[in-house]
């Protein structure tokens, strides 16, 4: 028996150390997760919390296929769902014809300067909206059709929200990566 079916088992048990063990060893790649899709820590800890509340109390529907890791995965990113939907309201767009899309590609601007975690905190900067459908979208790989069923949003406003979205980034890495030259430079 694999160790990750051990420890599972253990958590069905209700072993302490077992659902210790499971959240030690996955917490921090989930509060990554959450973090994607929270526009605080304290909300993203709150997401974390949830999301393993729910993982133990569904480990029994675990079927051992795939990924145990994409499957907590999943709970997670649905549980920032659910708080999303509690909290905002997304608007429809009925024409995306109206969206102004930038005018050209991103110049070839050396972003070598930018790790992770400062693309992170700019993606967190997004206003709710926007940041939910690019996770969706650029991270998580759904296509506009599941956003728009997910968020309960038309297609069209998925697509909206994500021009958006990039538009914005585009402007706030380029702002990042040039004050960071700047900076470098002085």
């Amino acid at each position: 028996m694999s160790e990750i079916k051990k420890i599972i088992k253990g958590c069905l048990a209700g072993n302490r150390r077992d659902q210790e063990l499971l959240y030690r060893r996955h917490a921090g790649k989930l509060f990554a997760v959450c973090l994607q899709y929270s526009g605080n820590d304290d909300e993203a800890r709150d997401i974390l919390q949830e999301g393993f509340i729910k993982i133990f109390e569904n480990l029994e529907h675990f079927k051992h296929e795939g990924s145990f890791e994409g499957w907590m995965r999943r709970i997670t990113v649905n549980t920032a769902l659910e708080k999303f939907r509690c909290r905002h309201n997304l608007y429809r767009v009925d024409d995306i014809d109206t969206i102004k899309e930038p005018d050209a590609e991103p110049d070839n601007q050396d972003y070598a300067g930018l790790d992770a975690k400062d693309l992170l905190e700019i993606i967190r900067e997004l206003p709710t909206k926007y940041r939910m459908v690019f996770n969706l979208f650029a991270i998580e790989g759904y296509s506009h059709k599941e956003i728009s069923k997910i968020v309960n949003i038309s297609e069209g406003t998925s697509k909206s929200n994500l021009s958006r979205a990039r538009v914005i980034l585009q402007r706030r890495v380029g702002s990042y990566t040039g004050l960071k030259k700047k900076v470098v430079n002085e």
